[in-house]
């Protein structure tokens, strides 16, 4: 027996080594995290309250998210005076800019414009109403004097540099002094209200946001009048910072402009009250320009915020 077991000891101590020597296969790499998506933070401009703002732009948000692989989260302005301010202090990528804001954005912060919405009745734009109760006898500048007037805020088109052009139009300069009260709303909804509730005589808001309540509210064309408009300018449009990776910009306004050729987009279009979105360029703000060098204001060093 013995000279079968040793011959069989020393294969088992042969395989033992071989074994313990034999080349040991690495463990598998950890697998590749996802990269997370780039986070987007778009802006708006109180031009409504925020619970009517979230609800119109929150499907559209949704949509780009999808369309362009980053995640798209919006933020509401608190208020128009300091609109640049929270733009550098909140982080944000872009913003829906009013005509005024756009201006003012483009020359302290460098934002570039990409899109702008179609509205269902075919335009792309908007103009500045300046407005009384029907009651109250008022039909003129003359008759504004020693009255209440409500803006909305100074850095709106509408809602200010359109008012102000109306009074160095009629010879007034110093309206401040012209009126007994002048005061800002904060949103072209409030300024609105203000006036059909009498607590201004007369107001200053954009068209759209009027023909909006019209449809919400009877009384507003029962007992409001227009007495003037200011021109068109391109209706609240996306525009983002310049440092943004190009081809995600390019991605986020190609989504903008083709949304109407898909299923999915003409759903959430329907449901933000729009066409489309058309390709909108800084020049075609040149009418906010114009106003702003007629009235001696230099964008770059204009004091936007309320007094």
């Amino acid at each position: 027996m013995d000279h079968l077991v040793k011959p069989l000891i020393v294969a088992f101590l042969c395989l033992a080594v071989l074994s313990g020597c034999a080349k040991k296969e690495p463990p598998p790499p950890p697998a590749a995290k996802k990269a997370e998506p780039v986070t987007l933070t778009i802006g708006l401009i109180p031009e409504q309250n925020i619970f009517k703002q979230l609800e119109r732009y929150e499907p559209l948000a949704g949509y780009l998210s999808r369309k362009t692989g980053a995640r798209v989260k919006l933020k509401v302005l608190p208020r128009y005076r300091n609109i640049i301010d929270n733009f550098r202090s909140s982080g944000l990528d872009g913003a829906f800019f009013g005509s005024f804001t756009y201006a003012l954005a483009h020359n302290k912060l460098g934002v570039e414009v990409l899109a702008r919405p179609v509205a269902l009745d075919n335009t792309s734009t908007y103009f500045g109403l300046i407005f009384v109760r029907r009651d109250s006898g008022i039909r003129n500048l003359k008759g504004m004097k020693g009255k209440r007037f409500v803006f909305v805020d100074k850095a709106t088109t509408a809602g200010y540099l359109l008012p102000l052009d109306y009074f160095h139009e009629g010879g007034v300069g110093d309206h401040r002094s012209y009126f007994k009260e002048t005061y800002f709303s904060g949103t072209h909804e409030d300024s609105i209200y203000d006036v059909l509730n009498r607590k201004a005589d007369i107001g200053a808001a954009k068209n759209t946001i009027f023909e909006r309540l019209v449809l919400e509210d009877e009384r507003v064309a029962k007992e409001l009048v227009v007495l003037a408009t200011s021109p068109r300018v391109p209706e609240n449009g996306l525009a983002v910072r310049g440092d943004i990776d190009p081809s995600l910009t390019n991605l986020l306004k190609d989504s903008l402009l083709h949304m109407h050729e898909d299923p999915e987009g003409r759903e959430v279009l329907k449901r933000f009250g729009a066409l489309g979105f058309i390709e909108t360029k800084d020049e075609e703000y040149d009418p906010v320009y114009r106003y702003a060098r007629k009235i001696h204001l230099d964008l770059s060093t204009y004091n936007y915020k309320n007094d």
